[in-house]
Order: structure tokens, then sequence, then C-alpha cells
């Protein structure tokens, strides 16, 4: 199972379980908040209601008083309230009133009239001067019949004279409840919902950083030169430092042994060369023959000499040390670079041919670039006979500049096609001395440098074609 979706499963769960939990305390607190309410209401009614009743009772009037007229009429016609579209059209309230021995002397529903009520919790506790309440179910096998009675003393100069109870049936309090728990359970899947997103987008977040970190090392692993991607928490970007300095390591472990390798390798044969002069010159030959033995150190010396130059230039690229990049128009290269080779064109009675498009701006460093064009026309130099003509084109492509050197030698053999780019790789020039097979290497790691490419084909018409791609500055 992939580490995003055990996190995603894991996050659900948390927050699946903690939705659940909330969403219980809430509905279980919504019930008994609007008990709460109505019973605090019914206090009130009832307190109100035992002030107007005083003095019925003690008139002994309460058949035709002001609380008797009142129920009898407030019923007469529906109410027409409506309240958050709970619509409500009579009065839900029921009034006793007992004297003070407990003895219920009016009924607002005409029930309990002449019966003892003293024994009730509302009645008993009321007419001693304390909170009288009490919820009592009509049918004792049915929770939802349940009644609430709140009482308050009626009293006259002080003294207690009776006792004035307000009930209320608890199930006229169910459509209440009900629009509260509903509301509650919309506005939890709703929170739910609204969390799950969040959490798939923040685990979509990491999930593209994790993958960014593994297609670098991917790619790191394929001997590509890449950039270290940018992170967005410290965490990651700890993360990605640490695989970029153990790349660095390994890169330079492997980039030691190679060269010494290499180098050892390319050594051998001018150092052969020379120990072999050496040896003959010992032996006091005819000055005609040391003089063609010492002519041999010499150009051997050149050879290394040259070859520990293009070492140390290859080296310089290869270390992938960052350049101090800057604008630079490539229009202007490319002239100063033909011009500088118009000698060597005209001792070799070679033709060019130029057609720039400029200015071409690029962030790039401009002796890099120097360095890989002469390169690239030195290449041509080589391969291309007395008489040959060489073309440099350059111009825009979408948001690039190509830069095309070709001349009319004899073209790349096939089995060479994908070989020049490697260090060291060198094909024989005609009528020239070996080369050191640095040249095309230097010019692809300055390519990859400046995000750029390098590729090396025949020409349509014969001879070979290099191309060079790099993007324009924006």
């Amino acid at each position: 199972m992939k580490i995003g979706f055990r996190l995603l499963l894991g996050f659900c769960l948390i927050v699946g379980v903690a939705a659940y939990f909330i969403m219980n305390i809430f509905v279980q607190e919504v019930k008994p908040g609007v008990r709460r309410a109505t019973e605090g209401m019914l206090v009130d009614t009832a307190h109100i209601l035992a002030q107007i009743a005083e003095q019925d009772l003690r008139n002994n009037n309460l058949s035709r008083g002001y609380i008797s007229r009142a129920f009898s009429d407030i019923n007469s016609a529906p109410l027409g309230a409506k309240i958050d579209n709970i619509v409500k059209n009579r009065m839900e309230y029921r009034v006793y009133i007992t004297n003070s021995k407990g003895i219920v002397i009016f009924d607002s529903s005409g029930e309990a009239v002449g019966q003892d009520y003293s024994r009730w919790n509302d009645v008993y506790l009321t007419l001693r001067g304390k909170y009288g309440a009490r919820s009592t179910r009509t049918n004792p096998d049915d929770e939802s019949s349940s009644v609430m009675y709140v009482a308050a003393p009626i009293k006259s100069n002080g003294k207690i004279i009776g006792s004035l109870t307000v009930s209320k049936p608890n199930q006229t309090m169910q459509p209440v409840i009900s629009r509260g728990e509903r509301r509650i359970e919309i506005a939890a899947v709703i929170l739910l919902g609204i969390t799950l997103l969040i959490g798939a987008v923040f685990l979509w977040w990491i999930n593209r950083s994790i993958s960014r970190l593994v297609r670098y090392a991917s790619e790191v692993a394929d001997g590509k030169n890449v950039a270290l991607p940018k992170m967005d928490s410290p965490e990651l970007v700890s993360l990605a430092n640490a695989l970029e300095s153990m790349r660095i390591k390994l890169e330079g472990k492997d980039y030691i042994e190679n060269y010494v390798h290499t180098l050892t390798h390319e050594l051998k044969s001018p150092l052969a060369a020379i120990r072999g002069a050496a040896e003959i010159l010992q032996e006091m030959p005819p000055r005609p023959v040391a003089l063609r033995f010492i002519n041999n150190i010499k150009q051997q010396n050149e050879r290394l000499q040259l070859l520990v130059d293009r070492m140390l230039q290859q080296a310089q690229v290869e270390s992938r040390v960052r350049q101090e990049l800057s604008p630079v128009d490539l229009s202007e290269v490319l002239n100063s670079v033909i011009e500088a080779k118009e000698a060597q064109l005209t001792q070799c009675k070679i033709t060019l041919t130029s057609k720039i498009d400029a200015p071409a701006m690029v962030r790039g460093d401009k002796l890099l670039l120097e360095q890989a064009f002469g390169n690239l026309l030195d290449n041509a130099l080589d391969f291309t006979p007395e008489q040959g003509e060489i073309s440099v084109v350059g111009e825009f492509i979408d948001n690039h500049y190509r830069i095309i050197v070709a001349d009319t030698g004899p073209g790349l053999p096939d089995y060479a096609l994908d070989k020049v780019f490697d260090r060291f790789y060198s094909l024989p020039r005609p009528s020239k001395a070996k080369s050191t097979g640095l040249g095309l290497s230097f010019v692809r790691e300055v390519a990859l440098i400046h995000q750029g490419s390098i590729s090396l084909l025949n020409g349509e018409q014969g001879g070979a074609k290099a191309i060079f791609i790099l993007p324009v500055k924006g």
C-alpha cells in the first residue's frame, strides 16, 4: 500500500472518529438544552401567573377570575404563529392551582379539579417554600409521553396560600429538537467534507513533493544533470539537501575514479613515445636521427600539455560548479568566434558563410559559450577539406535560439553517431594529428549548464551538422 494512500486512510479515520464523537456530543446536548430553556420559560410563566392568581384565590373567585377567563378565550381561535417554519396554532401550556393543602381548585384542562396533588413534587416542594418541579410520563411505557411541570407559590401578605403549576408536554418540543439535530448533522457532514478536501489537498502536496524528490533521485541515478527541486517546507528542504549532498559525494568519488582511469589510458601513448625516443637517443644515433626523435619528444610533450589543459577545462564544466550566468547576446558571441577563426580559415582555404539573427539574448557564461562554439568550428575545420565550405546559422525557433554549424567533410560513420560526445572519443582527422577527444564532450557539458542541447548528425547533402539549442532569455 502506497504511503500516500496510507496517510489519506489514516487521516480519514481520525477525522471520521472525531466527527462522530463531536456530532454525538452536539446531538446529545440538543435535547437537554431545549428542555433547560423550556424549564426556564415555565419558571418565569409560573411566577407571573402566580401573581395574577393571588387576588382570585384570596377572593375565592378562581372560576370567574382573570386566569379562568383567559384560558377559556385563548384557544378560541388559531394563534397562527410561525416560528422558524414551525407553525403554532394553540397554546400548549396546562395550568392548575392548588390551595395550601395541595387540593386542585383550578385546572385549565378541567381534568384534576378536587384531586389531591399534595404528594407531587411540584406542589409538595412549592408549598414548603422550595423550588418545585417534576417530569412525569402520561404513559409509563412511552418516554416521549413525559410532561414537564414547574410550580410557583401563591403568596398573600408573605404567606403561601397555594401553588400554581405550569406544565408542557415534552413532545411539543420535538419539532425544535429534530430541527436542531438535523441542522447539526448537515453541518457535520459539510464540515467533514471540507476537512477531507483540505486533507486531500494536503496529501496531494506531500505526494507531489515526494514524487519530485523520487524523480530527481531517479534522474541522477540515470546520469542526468538535473537541478535540485525546490521544496516548500523545512523538513523536505533538509531531505532534498541531504540527497543533493549524497549525490555530490558519490559523483565526486565516481568522477575521480573515472578520470584517473581515462587519464592514465590517454597518457600511456605519448609517454611510451617519449620513453622510446629517449632510449634511442641514449644510443647516440647520427645527428639526423637524433633530431627526428628530439622533434618527436617535443611533439609528444606538446600533446601532453594540450591534453592536460583540456582535461582541466573539462573538469571545470563537469564539476557542476554553479556558474555565474548573466545576459549574453549569442549573435555577438558567434560573430566574435567567427572573426577569431578567419586566419585559420584562410590558411586552410575554407570558405565560411554565416546567417545570424540578432539580437539573441540568453542567460549564460560568455567565456564558456565562446569556447564551446570555438570547439564546434575547430571540429568542422578538422574535417573540411581544402576548398570546402562551412556554414553557420543562428535562428530563433519558438522560445529557443538554434545554432547550426555544417561542413562539407566526409560526415560521421554510423558506428560513431552515439559516441562522438563521449570523453576521449576521437575520429581520425584527414592529414591532421589525433585530437584529445574532449572538444565535443566539453560542448555537451556547456549545453547542459545552460539548460540547452547539442546534437551531431550527417547532413542531407553530405558532411556533418552540429545543432546547438539554447533557451532564449524571457
